[in-house]
């Protein structure tokens, strides 16, 4: 590896320590200790070997540090006072951002169950003090590799991620191991919260964000469903049933794709929504028939194959009142029943939206 020179330790903003790093010429290391000695002799091993050193000594520092300059591997110790490494390490791994980072415990105590708690807290391994630096290096190693792939595979679901929010894709990640909604495109936020308010509502804007604690009744319903089924309908290159909610004359369908990579059944799938209104077909059926607006959505819903009851539910007006805007329209339509009205108006709508799902 590449010497790089040495970065300043906490007085250094946060800012300043992301701008500061260079992560194409080497791999960067957060040593967190509250030891001044224990921080010199595994800086000035860890610089001599091309590495990028970032120090924190105490939890809450490390945690800004972390968060903010995503190292390839956390070297932590384990007794810290006010919050000790175990609680460090797990804040750290229940974060999306830093949940990947690989973590080594220093620690001097031997016994059993301190070493169980430092891999139950999220260690992937652990060094016993008095720190020996080439073990350190040796292990560090090791666990950098599988490090780099994690990253990788990060930045490459970062920029689909960002390519779907670019293009206006209302998508979500479902996690088809236990359902969990991993992120959505703000489009998907936008389209939730219209047809389900409540938690979907809008975050920052641009880009994919982490999704709230928030999913719809009728979704989590449908991936309850879905899910189980999953891998039978990948090995048979099925796609899984839609769901579609109705809202008026617009309706919004869900449906799952399998994110290419991923094993058959596992790994990530792809909730992609779209978003349909039939505003303009009803427009088009008034202008065509010289329909009032109230008139023109009546037909529309006769169309769609609703009673009168239904229509007048809808639109909030009686049934009786429904029925004296249809025999309006049959007369201006040249027509006596239902059947013969939704007749000419679909033939009608073919011609001018095709696309049109009655």
């Amino acid at each position: 590896m590449t010497a790089t020179a040495m970065l300043p330790t906490d007085a250094l903003p946060l800012d300043a320590t992301a701008q500061a790093l260079d992560r194409t010429r080497a791999d960067v290391v957060l040593i967190v200790d509250d030891v001044p000695d224990n921080l010199a002799v595994l800086h000035d091993a860890l610089d001599e070997s091309g590495y990028t050193v970032l120090v924190a000594t105490n939890g809450e520092t490390a945690l800004s540090r972390a968060a903010q300059a995503l190292p390839d591997v956390v070297l932590l110790d384990a007794m810290m006072p006010g919050m000790d490494g175990f609680e460090v390490a797990r804040r750290l791994k229940g974060l999306p951002a830093t949940a990947h980072i690989p973590i080594i415990f220093m620690t001097g105590l031997t016994e059993t169950e301190h070493l169980v708690a430092a891999l139950d807290a999220g260690g992937v391994d652990y060094v016993t003090k008095p720190i020996k630096p080439k073990e350190v290096l040796a292990r560090m190693n090791v666990h950098l590799q599988g490090a780099r792939r994690a990253r990788q595979e990060i930045r490459q679901a970062g920029q689909a991620r960002n390519a779907l929010d670019a293009f206006g894709y209302a998508s979500i990640t479902v996690r088809a191991s236990d359902g969990r909604l991993m992120w959505q495109t703000a489009l998907a936020r936008e389209l939730l919260h219209g047809y389900f308010g409540g938690g979907a509502a809008t975050g920052a804007a641009g880009g994919a964000v982490p999704v709230p604690a928030f999913a719809p009744a009728p979704v989590t319903e449908w991936l309850q469903v879905q899910l189980p089924r999953l891998a039978d309908l990948a090995a048979q290159q099925l796609e899984p049933p839609r769901l579609v909610v109705e809202q008026g004359a617009r309706r919004l369908s869900f449906s799952l794709h399998q994110q290419t990579g991923d094993s058959e059944g596992g790994g990530d799938w792809l909730i992609v929504m779209r978003e349909v209104s039939d505003a303009a077909v009803i427009e088009a059926m008034g202008l065509s028939f010289k329909l009032t607006a109230r008139e023109a959505e009546v037909l529309y819903w006769l169309v769609k194959g609703k009673t009168n009851r239904d229509i007048g539910d809808i639109l909030g007006a009686s049934p009786a009142t429904v029925k004296k805007h249809l025999e309006r329209v049959y007369v201006k339509l040249g027509v006596e029943t239902r059947t013969a009205a939704a007749g000419i108006a679909m033939a009608r709508i073919r011609q001018t939206h095709p696309q049109f799902e009655g």
